[in-house]
């Protein structure tokens, strides 16, 4: 989430699907796995949500940032990033979220319910989808 707020909010939304889902862990996957599980669906619905609710939202403007005005500091390329993914859909949005975490193709994998090379071949797409798309924002990489 972009601010503190909404970071709180997501977080505390988790915090309560993980308690109100924990009847129903079963025990076929680890602990850990299903906890990331139920969190990952949290965020992307709560996404959804967010995205519906700001669509809707009359005084929202989009604020178009120039790379001339941006300094080549990690911030900058950080805002590059978060930019570019939140324009990509949920699925590469968690793809490429459980990547940064340092997830191998098979953790991804299990956790998307895909194989190994499907994720690995989403993944390498995303890439190239945001590398285009901080392009098209107008920085150089």
């Amino acid at each position: 989430m972009d601010n503190q707020v909404d970071r709180e909010d997501l977080e505390q939304e988790i915090v309560f699907q993980l308690w109100r889902s924990y009847e129903r862990f079963s025990g076929k996957s680890k602990f850990s796995t299903w906890m990331y599980r139920v969190a990952l669906n949290t965020a992307i619905t709560y996404f959804k949500k967010e995205k519906r609710r700001v669509d809707k939202n009359p005084i929202h403007e989009k604020i178009e940032i120039r790379a001339e005005e941006e300094d080549d500091t990690k911030e900058s390329q950080l805002h590059y990033f978060y930019k570019a993914v939140q324009e990509l859909n949920k699925v590469e949005k968690a793809l490429i979220l459980l990547f940064v975490e340092g997830q191998s193709h098979k953790e991804i994998g299990d956790n998307m319910g895909l194989t190994e090379g499907n994720a690995r071949v989403k993944l390498n797409r995303t890439k190239k989808k945001i590398q285009e798309i901080i392009k098209n924002q107008g920085y150089e990489f």
